[in-house]
């Protein structure tokens, strides 16, 4: 793989954004993070997600991309496996996985950040190194991720849970397998073999 951006100290901001989407970065927060591929959705579906309630704005873009049949990289099992390769890499490091799936035209993965580190950061890092792997297997140069992310931080043990059980549904809710432990780039699957996630960095829920 190849990481090749620099990630280093700094101060997280909170509440942000960079000309798309509304994102918050703090420490000790767990997070869910929905990125997709480029072309996966229209552009006026699109807008029409940014411009609804920020509450509404993960299950509009989750149905929306369940739906499309555009942007199916990782329905190729080659490019499914270098991006989850990629979000394994730096596991324990920048970040501590909790959950993830990878689904034909988009990402979900919910994770706790390093305290040093911006989710921000995270996200850009796997879509450069993926995006450079893909296409020096297919010889060109175009984007293969959407510009941005979703992000939404889980705010008791219950919205974890329930963030946890989304994410790894995905593709029985999908109908691409009967079994959320059956889909081989998800963390069903290697927790069905022993996989346990790490909790040194996850927030202390007081509920």
């Amino acid at each position: 793989l190849c990481f090749v951006l620099k990630m280093g100290r700094t101060q997280k901001p909170g509440w942000h954004e960079r000309g798309y989407l509304p994102h918050i970065d703090a420490n000790t927060l767990l997070q869910h993070v929905v990125f997709r591929t480029f072309g996966s959705l229209p552009k006026q579906v699109v807008r029409e997600v940014e411009t609804a309630p920020l509450f509404l704005q993960r299950s509009l873009i989750d149905e929306a991309l369940d739906t499309s049949v555009n942007g199916h990289i990782f329905a190729d099992p080659t490019y499914a496996d270098i991006m989850q390769s990629a979000l394994r890499y730096f596991d324990g490091g920048r970040y501590d996985l909790q959950a993830w799936c990878i689904m034909p035209n988009h990402v979900h993965v919910v994770l706790v950040t390093d305290p040093d580190v911006l989710l921000g950061a995270i996200v850009k890092s796997w879509k450069h190194s993926v995006a450079w792997r893909i296409n020096k297997l297919q010889g060109t140069q175009g984007p293969i991720f959407a510009k941005d992310y979703f992000d939404r931080f889980v705010r008791n043990s219950r919205q974890a849970e329930a963030a946890i059980n989304y994410v790894e549904a995905n593709p029985v809710k999908a109908k691409i397998v009967n079994q959320s432990c059956a889909w081989q780039w998800s963390s069903a699957y290697f927790r069905a073999q022993g996989w346990v996630p790490r909790h040194d960095r996850l927030p202390l829920f007081l509920d």
